[in-house]
C-alpha cells in the first residue's frame, strides 16, 4: 500500500505541470458550461388527500383513512399524466411540462407534494398553483359516485407555491468542483495508464535489474548540452559536469580487482548520447592525470572529431589498412594529457576491420602506451561493430537514454554483448530530467557560488 502511494506521489510530482493544465481545462470547461446553462427554479405545492367518512365512529374514520392512503399513491402518478398536464398546457408544451413536473406522496401521510421546474421563477410558481387548482377540480369530478352526489375523496391545497428566490441549477461552485475533480481524475488515470504501458527505462533500479550490472553514472539533461556537449566548454561546476566526475570515480571502484585498460562505450540505438559520454568521460579521466586515448571507433557515423574540433579525415581506418602509422594520426587535445584517434575514412566493412587481427595488434600497442583507451563504438542493435570490438577489449559501458530506450532494447543489447563474450562493466542512464531524484551526481552537487568538492582520483600505475 505504501509503495503504491509513493508511486502515485512520484507520478504526480513528475507531471505536475500536466496536472495543473488539466485542472485549468476542467475548471474552464465547468465555467463555460455554467455560463451557457439557463437557470432553473423549482416551485413546490403541497396538497392534502382526504376521504369523506360516511357515518360516525371509529370504523368510519379508519375506512376514510385507508381510502385516503390508497388514493394518494395513485394521485402521485395521475398528477403527471397527459390528462392533467393538458389542462394547463397545450400541444407541444405538454411533453416538456410533463418532464418538469414531479409528484410524490409523503410517507405515512396523505399529503401529496408536487414540484414544477422552470427557467422563470414566477412562471414556475404560477404553474404549480395552477396545477394544484386544476387537479383539485379534476378529483372533485372523478370521485363523485353520481353527478349530483358528494365526492368520496377531496384534494385540498394546503401549501401554495411561492416564487423561488434561488435557482437550483446551475450551481457554479459545485460545477467547478466537479469539473476540477473529473479533470484531475482523468489526467491521473491517463498518466497511470501511460506509465503502465510505457516500457522505456526511467529509473536506475530498472536499468540495473535488466542489465544485471552496476549503474556507474546518472547524467542529467541540460538545455545547452546539444550546443555545448563537452563539459569543459560550459560550467565546469554544473551538475552535469559533476555527474561525469562521479562516473570517473565509480569506474575506478568497479575495476579494483581488474582495472579495464580498454573500454568500449556503446548504446542500444543512435541519439542516446554515447559519443558525448565517451568524450566527457575521457576528459574527466585526463583531468585526473590519467594518460587517456579516445578512439573514434564509430566508423559509420563519427562524431568525436566534430565534438573536439579536430581534423578527422585520417585516423583508425587508415592505420588498420596500412595507409598510416599510429604516431601520425594520434592527436593531442587540450593540455591535460588527452590523446585522440579519429575514425578516418568510412570503410565498406567496418565490422570486419574492428574485429580483425590488425585491430588486436593496434589495441595492444595503444593499451601499452596509455592508462586507458576509450572507444566510442556504434550502437549495438543496428550493427555488430560494438560487439566485435568489445570482444577484444576489457569491457563495455552501455549508455541508456532516459525515457527513450525501451527495456526490451536494453535486454537485446545485453544479450548481444553476452553472446559475443563482452564483459559489461556497467551502465549509464543519460539525459535524466532535473526532477529525477538521483540527478545530482550521487550527492556531489553544490549550489552556484559554492566551491566544488575536490576529488582525488589517482591514475593506475603504468604497466
Amino acid at each position: 500500500m505504501i509503495v503504491e502511494l509513493l508511486y502515485y506521489a512520484q507520478l504526480v510530482r513528475r507531471n505536475w505541470v500536466l496536472l495543473l493544465l488539466a485542472l485549468g481545462v476542467g475548471v474552464g470547461s465547468a465555467l463555460v458550461v455554467t455560463a451557457n446553462t439557463p437557470p432553473k427554479y423549482v416551485a413546490t405545492i403541497t396538497m392534502l388527500v382526504s376521504a369523506d367518512g360516511r357515518g360516525d365512529g371509529v370504523a368510519a374514520a379508519l375506512q376514510a383513512g385507508a381510502l385516503s392512503q390508497q388514493r394518494v399513491q395513485s394521485y402521485a402518478a395521475l398528477l403527471t399524466s397527459r390528462r392533467v398536464i393538458g389542462q394547463i398546457a397545450h400541444g407541444a408544451d405538454i411533453p416538456a411540462l410533463q418532464a418538469d413536473v414531479m409528484a410524490e406522496s409523503i410517507p405515512n401521510t396523505t399529503l401529496l407534494r408536487t414540484t414544477v421546474t422552470d427557467t422563470d421563477a414566477r412562471r414556475a410558481a404560477d404553474r404549480a398553483n395552477e396545477l394544484g387548482s386544476t387537479f383539485s377540480k379534476l378529483i372533485d369530478q372523478i370521485e363523485r359516485p353520481s353527478p349530483g352526489g358528494r365526492p368520496t375523496v377531496r384534494v385540498t391545497v394546503v401549501d401554495r407555491a411561492e416564487i423561488p428566490r434561488e435557482q437550483v441549477s446551475p450551481r457554479p461552485l459545485l460545477n467547478v468542483a466537479l469539473g476540477a475533480l473529473v479533470a484531475l481524475f482523468a489526467a491521473i488515470a491517463g498518466l497511470v495508464l501511460r506509465d503502465r504501458l510505457d516500457t522505456t527505462v526511467k529509473t536506475s533500479e530498472a536499468l540495473q535489474q535488466i542489465t544485471g550490472s552496476s549503474i556507474l553514472g546518472i547524467i542529467g539533461f541540460e538545455r545547452d548540452a546539444r550546443q555545448h556537449p563537452l563539459i569543459v566548454r560550459g560550467d565546469s561546476r554544473s551538475p552535469r559536469a559533476e555527474s561525469f566526475r562521479s562516473l570517473r570515480t565509480n569506474l575506478q571502484f568497479i575495476g579494483v580487482d581488474r582495472q579495464p585498460k580498454s573500454l568500449v562505450v556503446t548504446s542500444c540505438l543512435p541519439s542516446e548520447g554515447k559519443s558525448s559520454t565517451s568524450a566527457n568521460l575521457a576528459i574527466t579521466l585526463a583531468q585526473a592525470d590519467w594518460r587517456v586515448l579516445l578512439v573514434d571507433a564509430d566508423l559509420r557515423r563519427s562524431r568525436i572529431a566534430d565534438y573536439l574540433g579536430i581534423e578527422g579525415g585520417v585516423g583508425l581506418t587508415d592505420v588498420l589498412i596500412g595507409r598510416a602509422r599510429l604516431e601520425e594520426v594520434i592527436q593531442t587535445w587540450g593540455g591535460s594529457g588527452l590523446s585522440v584517434l579519429p575514425s578516418g575514412q568510412v570503410p565498406p566493412n567496418p565490422s570486419e576491420l574492428l574485429g580483425s587481427q590488425e585491430m588486436r595488434s593496434v589495441l595492444a600497442r595503444l593499451t601499452r602506451d596509455h592508462d586507458i583507451v576509450i572507444f566510442d563504438a556504434p550502437p549495438l542493435l543496428p550493427v555488430t561493430d560494438a560487439a566485435a570490438l568489445g570482444a577484444i577489449c576489457d569491457g563495455a559501458l552501455l549508455v541508456v537514454r532516459y525515457g527513450k530506450t525501451r527495456r526490451e532494447q536494453v535486454t537485446r543489447a545485453q544479450e548481444l554483448l553476452t553472446s559475443a563474450g563482452v564483459r559489461l562493466i556497467g551502465s549509464v542512464l543519460n539525459f535524466t530530467p532535473a526532477g529525477h531524484g538521483a540527478y545530482y551526481g550521487y550527492g556531489y552537487g553544490y549550489s552556484p557560488g559554492e566551491e566544488p568538492v575536490t576529488e582525488t582520483v589517482k591514475a593506475p600505475a603504468s604497466v
